[in-house]
C-alpha cells in the first residue's frame, strides 16, 4: 500500500468520525431502541465527506453485497492471531493529518475507559478489537466498502440514513421488490435474517461468528455502525425482541467508540500486553482464519 493511499484512506476515517459527532452529538445509552430518537444536526460534511457518502450509498448494493460475502466468506485472506492482527493494521496508519491515533492505539483507549469503569470483560476485550476488519484496507477495498455507517440492503432504504438522496443513482431503488419497505423480508424477521452493506463490520462478524463468543459480542461487532436504528429508531419493522434487548449494549459500547478519542493515550502499549494476551486467550484460538 502506498503512502498516499493509506493517507487517504485515514483522511476519510478522520472525516467520518467527525461527521458522526456532529451529526448525533452526545447520547444516552439507557433508552430502549424503539423509542430511542435523537435531535439530528443538519447535514454538515464537506465536499470530501459527499463525495466519500454519494460513492457509499450509490454502490452498497444486495448484489454488491452478496459477491463481498462469496469472497470474504471463504476465510482465505490470512490466518493469524488477535495480537498480530492489531499490529498489522499499523501498516494502514500513515497520515500525518492525525497520526496519533492508529487503530491500535485507538481499540485501546476504548477498552481502558471500559476496565477503568468496570465493563464486562468480554466489552473490554470487543472495544479493543471490533474493528480489526478493517484489514479490508490491506486487501486492496476502498473506503466506500469498508467504513461508514451500514444499513439492510434488499428492502427500502431509509431517510434516516446519513445523507438519504444519494441512494438516488442505487440500482436497488429501481427494483420492484427491493424498493418496498419491506423488501426481501418478513416483519420482525430479526436482523440475523436480514443482509447489511457489506464493510469492515460485517466482515469481522464472518471472521468470528463461529468461534463461540458471547452473543451479545457478536452483535456489537455486526451491528456498531448501525446507526439509522441504534440511534434514530428506524428499521423497528424487522426487529425481534432479542434485537432490542441486544442492541442496550451496542448503545454501551457506541459511548465509548465515538467519544474515547480523547482518552489518554497508552504510553507504551508493551505494558499492557500481557493482561490482554490473557484477555485475548480467554476468548480465541491462538490463531484464526481471516
Amino acid at each position: 500500500m502506498s503512502a498516499q493511499v493509506a493517507s487517504n484512506i485515514q483522511d476519510t476515517e478522520h472525516q467520518w468520525e467527525e461527521f458522526l459527532k456532529k451529526k448525533y452529538g452526545p447520547y444516552k445509552t439507557s433508552t430502549e431502541t424503539k423509542h430511542f430518537q435523537e435531535p439530528i444536526i443538519a447535514e454538515l460534511a464537506d465536499a470530501k465527506m459527499e463525495a466519500f457518502l454519494l460513492e457509499n450509498h450509490e454502490k452498497q448494493t444486495f448484489e454488491h453485497v452478496q459477491t463481498m460475502k462469496e469472497k470474504y466468506g471463504k476465510l482465505d485472506k490470512a490466518y493469524m492471531g488477535i495480537w498480530d492482527m492489531l499490529l498489522e493494521l499499523d501498516k494502514i496508519q500513515l497520515s500525518k493529518k492525525d497520526p496519533q491515533v492508529p487503530q491500535k492505539v485507538h481499540g485501546f483507549q476504548m477498552a481502558e475507559a471500559m476496565r477503568r469503569e468496570g465493563q464486562p470483560r468480554w466489552l473490554i476485550l470487543t472495544g479493543l478489537i471490533h474493528d480489526l476488519g478493517k484489514y479490508m484496507y490491506l486487501l486492496g477495498e476502498k473506503p466506500w466498502t469498508v467504513v461508514g455507517e451500514t444499513f439492510p440492503v434488499g428492502c427500502k432504504f431509509s431517510n434516516r440514513v446519513a445523507y438519504p438522496r444519494f441512494f438516488e443513482n442505487n440500482p436497488d431503488t429501481k427494483n420492484k421488490v427491493y424498493s418496498t419497505k419491506l423488501g426481501i423480508y418478513e416483519p420482525h424477521c430479526g436482523l440475523s435474517n436480514v443482509n447489511f452493506s457489506f464493510g469492515h463490520d460485517e466482515y469481522f462478524y464472518m471472521v468470528c461468528k463461529e468461534l463461540g463468543l458471547p452473543q451479545e459480542m457478536l452483535y456489537i461487532i455486526r451491528f456498531h455502525s448501525f446507526y439509522s436504528c441504534l440511534l434514530e429508531g428506524d428499521y423497528t419493522f424487522l426487529l425481534t425482541e432479542h434485537d432490542i434487548e441486544m442492541m442496550k449494549w451496542v448503545k454501551v459500547f457506541l459511548q465509548y467508540d465515538l467519544y474515547s478519542r480523547g482518552e489518554k493515550i497508552p504510553v507504551d502499549i508493551n505494558e499492557l500486553k500481557p493482561y490482554y494476551d490473557g484477555l485475548i486467550a480467554e476468548y480465541f484460538p491462538e490463531k484464526i482464519r481471516w
